[in-house]
């Protein structure tokens, strides 16, 4: 049976229900970043302290918790594709603040190793990898951007709000009674509102699970055989290499900027610029993208990222060039989180969007599990920060290339037995209109499916 497009007064329904999961993603991810990620930067030395070993042995937990959530990412969004976010987000939830409560009662480093394996599913299931699919199923192409730049603006100032208040806590309370505090903060608002308000969009519904899946298929196959995929991939895990390295020097930034002659005051206020560009340049990249196609401003990014680090050796002995090296690349930062949503629904519809996100995304959180570890390694070999920028300003260029390459070629479409299955979803939901700057690429005289 053949459906009708929803009559406007449905969409628009959808439409602000979907602003309602914007708003919803805008507290749950910023609560979650701060107290499933950003507490441990806080309370690294004193958990260190009080298990009598030393921050090194304690860090090592932060990457086992990387490392699972890669290992997630691709089950995760294989179950966001089949069932949606309510489910598994409200569990991720729950799970998460149950690992806090688990953590403030270790008294062994071998448990934080096991409590930061369950943080990592915990992450995979509640975090951005879980919450963008959720935006990219509700909103339409031209939405789209809004509706993720809406949660991810937000969500960054977790740091600014949760560092500060972690360390508040704990210096008042101790840090076992600061993870207690922040697993009920955690718990209280994100289960009741992934579970109250996360759910489906309206057009998903109609669509049969055995039709669904082999819809799935189809798209999945099309996206790994297409060559613009792993070029794709190729690009945005140098550019997750990239800022991952840079993220572990701005930890030495400051002291950097310090052996160039700068006071350390200046040197701090310029390394905080980092917070501050990355909001500033998402909202650019929202705006240029309504006139620019979205490949060649993430190019033009992504490049002046590599000039800023293979630049800033000669600059950084200046006021001016510190400000410009630095501002340079923190405009780059968090770009991808933006960008790659855009990208990959724009070529492969949003049919099988998190599982093909999925599978990038578990190549994108290796590379940040590895890059800050190669990073310290050539540090420790070569004695100052040349070298290291000389390296993230290379893996910028090869991010560079694999957003540029093969960009113009058409979307792949999936094989006609399979994309059959995908009439009725395309009746009900209609075509997804396509954004300023973007061209749809038809084969044999067809729109390619969603």
């Amino acid at each position: 049976m053949t459906t009708t497009n929803p009559p406007a007064a449905d969409r628009g329904r959808r439409v602000l229900h979907g602003w309602w999961i914007v708003a919803t993603f805008a507290v749950t991810q910023t609560i979650g970043y701060g107290t499933l990620y950003y507490a441990f930067a806080v309370l690294l030395h004193p958990i260190a302290a009080d298990l009598h070993t030393s921050p090194t042995a304690v860090t090592g937990v932060f990457t086992t918790a990387i490392l699972v959530q890669a290992a997630m990412a691709v089950p995760v969004g294989r179950w966001l594709d089949r069932h949606g976010g309510r489910a598994l987000m409200t569990a991720g939830a729950i799970l998460g603040a149950g690992m806090l409560v688990a953590w403030s009662q270790v008294d062994r480093v071998w448990q934080l190793y096991l409590i930061f394996a369950g943080l990592g599913v915990a992450k995979a299931m509640a975090l951005y990898e879980a919450a963008t699919p959720v935006l990219v199923s509700w909103f339409d192409a031209t939405r789209r951007p809004k509706a993720i730049l809406g949660m991810i603006v937000v969500a960054g100032f977790a740091s600014t709000i949760f560092m500060p208040l972690t360390g508040w806590l704990n210096e008042r309370h101790g840090w076992r009674t600061t993870l207690l505090i922040l697993a009920a903060l955690y718990a209280s608002v994100a289960v009741p509102l992934h579970a109250l308000i996360v759910r489906r969009p309206p057009s998903a519904l109609p669509v049969s699970r055995h039709r669904g899946s082999a819809q799935r298929r189809a798209l999945i196959r099309a996206a790994v055989r297409d060559r613009r995929f792993w070029w794709l991939a190729a690009a945005f895990v140098a550019h997750a290499a990239a800022m991952t390295t840079m993220t572990t020097m701005t930890v030495h930034l400051v002291g950097y900027l310090t052996s160039r002659g700068h006071p350390a005051t200046f040197a701090a206020s310029v390394a905080g610029l980092l917070g501050v560009l990355s909001v500033t340049g998402r909202l650019l990249l929202t705006a240029a993208g309504r006139r620019i196609r979205l490949h060649r401003i993430v190019a033009v990014v992504f490049a002046l990222q590599a000039a800023a680090a293979f630049t800033l050796p000669t600059i950084a002995g200046t006021r001016l060039g510190a400000i410009l090296g630095v501002t340079a690349f923190g405009l780059g930062f968090g770009i991808a989180s933006l960008a790659t949503p855009q990208l990959l629904a724009d070529r492969y519809g949003t049919g099988a969007y998190a599982s093909i996100a999925g599978t990038l995304a578990a190549f994108v959180t290796l590379a940040k599990a590895g890059a800050p570890l190669a990073a310290a390694g050539l540090l420790t070999l070569t004695g100052d920060y040349l070298a290291v920028l000389s390296a993230i300003g290379t893996a910028g260029l090869i991010a560079v290339g694999g957003i540029l390459a093969r960009a113009g070629t058409p979307r792949p479409v999936p094989p006609a037995a399979d994309s059959a299955a995908t009439a009725p979803r395309q009746a009900s939901t209609g075509p997804e209109p396509t954004p300023p700057g973007h061209t749809i690429h038809t084969s044999a005289g067809r729109t390619p499916g969603q």
